[in-house]
C-alpha cells in the first residue's frame, strides 16, 4: 500500500497507538492554568541539582521512565528512543538517555522537536521496524536563556511580543499494538523564511511555517479543516496564533473555531509571561497531560498537533542572519 499522500504527508497503513504518556513541569508551569493535567511539579527549578542542564537532563530521564512504567512496560521493551532538546548537541538528551541504555536517535527541530519524534517514531512502526518507540522532548527556561539571550541573573527586560520558555520534559509511549489514540497521518514541514531577523519574536517568524504545514496537510490528505476537533500549534503563543488565523482568512478559511495555541495555554495572565510560553516542552506538556487525557475520555475524538520551530541559534544570531522556520502535523484519533 503507497502511503505517502501529495507533496509531504503520509498516511499510516497500521496506525501506531500511543499508550501512554507523562510528564513533569517547573514550579511556575505547575502554578499555571493546567495544574491538574501534571504528573509531577518540581519545587524550584534546579530540583537538587547542580545546574539548570543537570535538571533538564533528568527531567527527560523521570519523563521517559514513567511513562514507560504507565504502559506497564520496562525499558528493554522498548526499540528506540527519540528525544532532543534545545541546546548545542543536544545536550540534555544525551545525559539523560546515559541511563535509559535503548537505541537512541537523536532528534532536533528546535519547538517542533515533539511533533518531528512521533512522526519519524510512528514511521518506524508502521514500517514494521519497531514494536515500541518512545518519543520524548524537554526545554529549561534558565538553560535557554542562557544559551539563547542573556543569563537569568541580569535581569533583562524583554520585549512583549517575546515567550517565556517552558521548564518541562515530556514522554509518548507509541506501540505497533494496544489501546490508546492512535497516529493516522503525518506532514513533514518545509522551511519558511520570511525574513524576520529578532529571536525575540519567533512567534510571528514560525506562523508561516505553521501555516504552511497546515494548508500542505489539509491538501494532500483530503482532510479539511473541520474534519478534527482541535488543531493546535506547539508554541506560536498570542501573536503568532492571531497570524496563522489571519494567514487563513486570506485562503477564505475561518481557523478560529476549533484551533488553539499550546503556547497560550499554560500560563496565566498574572505570570506575565508576555505573548506565551515556548520551547520543546511546550506541546509537549500540553499534549502528554491535557489534550492526551481529553482523548482517552473521548472528550476530543481527532486533534491535529503541529509542532513549531524557529531553527536559529546564537552563531546565525551573531551573523544577522534571518531564522528558518519549520513545523510538522501529527494527526492523532480514537
Amino acid at each position: 500500500m503507497h502511503k505517502k499522500r501529495g507533496q509531504q504527508s503520509i498516511v499510516f497503513a497500521v496506525p501506531p497507538v500511543i499508550t501512554s504518556t507523562a510528564n513533569v513541569v517547573g514550579p511556575m508551569e505547575g502554578d499555571g492554568i493546567l495544574t491538574e493535567f501534571y504528573d509531577r511539579i518540581l519545587e524550584d527549578n534546579l530540583d537538587n541539582n547542580d545546574s539548570w542542564e543537570q535538571c533538564e537532563s533528568c527531567m527527560m530521564e523521570w519523563a521517559i521512565r514513567a511513562a514507560v512504567a504507565k504502559d506497564n512496560s520496562v525499558l528493554t521493551d522498548v526499540d528506540y528512543v527519540l528525544a532532543g532538546d534545545l541546546l548545542n548537541q543536544l545536550m540534555s538528551t544525551h545525559f539523560a538517555l546515559r541511563n535509559i541504555g535503548r537505541p537512541f536517535l537523536g532528534m532536533y527541530g528546535a519547538c517542533s522537536t515533539l511533533a518531528e519524534s512521533m512522526l519519524v517514531g510512528s514511521t518506524l512502526l508502521d514500517g514494521g521496524f519497531a514494536n515500541k518507540v518512545v518519543a520524548s522532548v524537554s526545554s529549561h527556561h534558565d538553560t535557554a536563556e542562557r544559551q539563547y539571550r542573556f543569563p537569568t541573573e541580569l535581569g533583562v527586560q524583554r520585549p512583549l511580543v517575546s515567550q517565556w520558555t517552558v521548564t518541562g520534559a515530556g514522554a509518548v509511549v507509541i506501540s505497533a499494538v494496544g489501546k490508546g489514540p492512535r497516529i493516522t497521518a503525518a506532514t513533514v514541514g518545509k522551511i519558511v523564511d520570511i525574513g524576520l531577523k529578532d529571536p525575540n519574536a519567533m512567534g510571528p517568524a514560525m506562523a508561516p511555517a505553521a501555516a504552511d504545514t497546515l494548508w500542505s496537510h489539509f491538501n494532500d490528505t483530503g482532510r479539511p479543516p473541520d474534519y478534527y476537533d482541535m488543531i493546535y500549534t506547539g508554541d506560536l503563543g498570542s501573536v503568532g496564533k492571531a497570524l496563522v488565523i489571519e494567514l487563513f482568512k486570506e485562503k477564505g478559511i475561518d481557523l478560529s473555531t476549533n484551533y488553539e495555541d499550546c503556547g497560550c495555554m499554560i500560563f496565566k495572565e498574572e505570570q506575565d509571561a508576555h505573548a506565551g510560553a515556548s520551547g520543546c516542552a511546550s506541546s509537549a506538556i500540553v499534549f502528554t497531560g491535557y489534550i492526551y487525557r481529553l482523548l482517552m475520555r473521548q472528550k476530543l475524538h481527532k486533534i491535529l498537533l503541529v509542532g513549531t520551530g524557529s531553527l536559529h541559534s546564537t552563531t546565525s544570531y551573531q551573523q544577522k542572519e534571518s531564522i528558518p522556520c519549520i513545523a510538522h502535523a501529527v494527526a492523532v484519533e480514537i
